[in-house]
């Protein structure tokens, strides 16, 4: 997946727009919900170098939660590295070179906004 890639395709099924809170980057962007303001997925462009890459040439990753369990096994996949910048035991940075299989990027995006997203608790009897 490209960065404009992943863009469209949380538009698509998540109907959310990026924001970009930082002025000093503003290609670095953040996803959230609308509802509770919780990140799901941070794009940015960082030097390889800084997710254990040979090279100070950019590359854009996305940070998203992930589920511990399996954190893993993701890590033995190609393209996937611990998440740059964020806990390492719960979120996961995704290269965006086409390294990483798209349909694996967008299932750890569906757990990511779900894990993230408001959950009703209901009262015990």
């Amino acid at each position: 997946m490209t960065r404009d890639e992943i863009t469209a395709y949380i538009l698509d099924v998540y109907g959310v727009t990026p924001d970009a809170p930082w002025a000093n980057d503003p290609e670095d962007v953040v996803f959230r919900h609308e509802n509770n303001r919780k990140w799901f997925a941070l794009l940015m462009t960082i030097p390889k170098k800084r997710i254990g890459l040979e090279g100070d040439e950019p590359i854009d990753v996305v940070n998203m939660k992930c589920d511990p369990v399996l954190l893993g096994s993701l890590l033995m996949e190609k393209g996937f590295f611990p998440a740059y910048h964020m806990n390492k035991d719960k979120w996961i940075t995704a290269a965006l070179d086409g390294s990483a299989d798209d349909d694996r990027i967008r299932f750890v995006l569906d757990f990511s906004f779900e894990a993230t997203s408001v959950h009703i608790k209901r009262k015990k009897k």
